[in-house]
């Protein structure tokens, strides 16, 4: 089994006991890709068929608003990224996600996906408590936008994304808090 396997098993360990059966199906099921910087692994034109496992790498899910890219969240190593309403009502959507890096991934696509919930009950307990941390980032990110200052907002993105925020552009960074660059540039020299 290759090391970026193991990986990929030991996230779902982390959740629910793999069975031998279980391991296979996931192995046969799951596909390995690599997406060059700049590259879409989802283009909001489209409906989302494909849910990606990041093992190495950074993505941002983005949507267009007067022309202009407003990042909506980051992605990095160890979490699954998608359109979740288009993938889950297979609808197209208003988000594209792309790489800000070179990122390696493993791919699922929602058939398969399917599939692992009909024949192995596991996998639901596995999505629910998954999806469980999920739903708490997205509350919090609500929360900070609706009732912060540029100054909290920009203290919740540090440590929401403490690991990775130093390889977010700055631009990104700034749309995501719903503040310009140069008040973003004005908080990290307050630091």
């Amino acid at each position: 089994m290759s090391p970026e396997s193991e990986s990929v098993l030991n996230h779902f360990s982390q959740y629910i006991r793999l069975s031998e059966p279980l391991k296979k199906e996931l192995l046969d099921r799951l596909s390995f890709q690599i997406f060059g910087k700049g590259e879409l692994l989802h283009d909001a034109d489209k409906i989302c068929t494909r849910s990606y496992f990041i093992l190495k790498g950074l993505t941002r899910t983005y949507y267009l608003k007067d022309g202009a890219e407003i990042s909506e969240y980051f992605s990095s190593e160890n979490e699954w990224v998608n359109s979740p309403k288009s993938f889950i009502q297979r609808v197209k959507d208003i988000y594209s996600i792309d790489c800000l890096e070179k990122t390696e991934t493993f791919c699922l696509k929602v058939d398969d996906l399917g599939y692992l919930f009909d024949n192995f009950p596991e996998m639901e307990r596995y999505a629910r408590l998954s999806m469980g941390s999920v739903f708490g980032h997205l509350m919090e990110r609500i929360n900070s936008q609706r009732f912060t200052t540029a100054k909290e907002k920009y203290e919740h993105f540090l440590a929401v994304y403490k690991g990775i925020y130093h390889r977010i552009p700055l631009g990104m960074a700034a749309s995501y808090l719903g503040i310009t660059q140069s008040t973003l540039s004005r908080l990290r020299a307050e630091k």
